[in-house]
C-alpha cells in the first residue's frame, strides 16, 4: 500500500509542470489604436474564473449531499442494531 501511494505521489509531482500552462491568465492585451498617449488601452480583464467556480461550487453540493447520505445510513444501521 504505501508502493501505491509513493508512485501516485510521485507521478503527481511529475505531472503537475506538465498542466501548469493551462491554469496561468492570458497577457494584457495590446494598447488600442487613437486615443490619448497616456491611455493604454481598454481596462485590464482578470482570469477567466466563471466556470471554475461553478464546477467548484457543484462539486461542494454533490460531496455535502453525499456526506448527509452517509450519515443518515450510518444512522438508520445504527438505530436498527439496537
Amino acid at each position: 500500500m504505501k508502493k501505491v501511494i509513493k508512485s501516485v505521489f510521485v507521478s503527481t509531482l511529475i505531472l503537475i509542470p506538465a498542466f501548469t500552462n493551462y491554469v496561468l491568465a492570458d497577457p494584457p492585451s495590446p494598447p488600442g489604436p487613437g486615443g490619448s498617449p497616456s491611455s493604454h488601452g481598454g481596462t485590464p480583464v482578470g482570469a477567466p474564473i466563471d466556470n471554475g467556480i461553478l464546477i467548484l461550487l457543484i462539486l461542494g453540493v454533490v460531496y455535502g449531499a453525499y456526506k448527509i447520505y452517509e450519515f443518515r445510513k450510518a444512522k438508520s444501521v445504527q438505530e436498527t442494531a439496537k
